[in-house]
């Protein structure tokens, strides 16, 4: 269970969905057409591999089962940022990192700098990976290793961050390892840091994700999953999130000063023919563009 003042590394709690995830991009990347290409992906799953990690069985199942919405999901968040480069914003911030390998395998704009946030040990752990397959970023590349619960910001301003800047953010995977609270703070602070120009991509939540129903039946997969690997008592990801009522973000961000698009996850993933089922997250992609640095009326 989720504790205010929790940590973990990559193998622990919150960091196994970001293993999960590079599980993910591995298998897109493998593809003979896929969407992108990580060749890192592998490497962090085999260099946890190596320190003794293993996905379960039923996680396993798990992991296959989100492949095509991890790739397009993938897929969309690339395009935000080099399209964020062609509009000349050269400072990124990426929350919640994981094992997102952005900063490495896109072709930023020679002078740009992409900042990433995350737990200390979760960083670590990607820079050791890297380091040992002599594998340098695309980019500057500034590590910033604090908790988004804490005063990132003051982190991040210290790591060399320039609130004059347009700033290309992102928040992948992050909202629902968040309270409803934490969501709000999350985006008040990258309000207050966000230029006029700057840009904001989410992974945000569908008017029905929080539905019991759809809630009950991911949990039931997940439990069909773990006794068929006659593994019972296995973990279940859902125990990781915060699951309250919160704010709407294409709301917040237009209440806000920002102007928004948004596309629905099944559109998205047959917008890049990935096959949409049951286990396809009830998730919207938001993208935010702050023009008047001023609130809509």
């Amino acid at each position: 269970m989720r504790t205010d003042d929790d940590s973990w590394d990559i193998t622990q709690s919150v960091g196994v969905t970001a293993l999960g995830v590079a599980y993910a991009r591995a298998h897109e990347s493998a593809k003979d057409c896929p969407l992108f290409v990580d060749p890192h992906a592998r490497q962090f799953v085999d260099a946890a591999a190596a320190q003794g990690w293993r996905p379960d069985l039923a996680n396993s199942a798990r992991f296959e089962r989100i492949v095509d919405y991890a790739a397009a999901r993938t897929k969309w968040f690339d395009d935000f940022f080099v399209a964020g480069g062609a509009q000349g914003i050269e400072q990124a911030v990426i929350l919640a990192a994981g094992l997102d390998a952005r900063a490495w395998r896109l072709p930023w704009n020679s002078g740009s700098v992409v900042f990433e946030l995350d737990q200390p040990l979760v960083l670590q752990f990607k820079a050791e990976t890297l380091r040992a397959y002599d594998v340098r970023p695309a980019v500057r590349y500034v590590a910033v290793p604090v908790d988004l619960r804490q005063d990132w910001p003051e982190a991040l301003r210290e790591a060399g961050f320039d609130a004059e800047s347009p700033t290309a953010w992102s928040a992948e995977g992050l909202l629902p390892y968040l309270p409803a609270a934490g969501q709000d703070l999350l985006f008040e602070r990258v309000q207050e840091l966000s230029a006029p120009g700057s840009r904001f991509a989410v992974e945000s939540f569908g008017p029905d994700f929080f539905d019991p129903e759809y809630l009950a039946q991911r949990r039931e997969q997940m439990r069909r999953d773990r006794e068929a690997a006659g593994e019972p008592d296995g973990p279940d990801v859902a125990d990781l999130w915060y699951v309250e009522e919160r704010a709407d973000v294409a709301e917040w961000l237009m209440d806000h000063g920002w102007e928004t698009s948004a596309i629905f996850a099944p559109d998205l993933m047959h917008r890049y023919h990935r096959e949409v089922g049951d286990s396809t997250p009830r998730t919207v992609f938001v993208e935010g563009h702050y023009s008047s640095g001023s609130p809509a009326s």
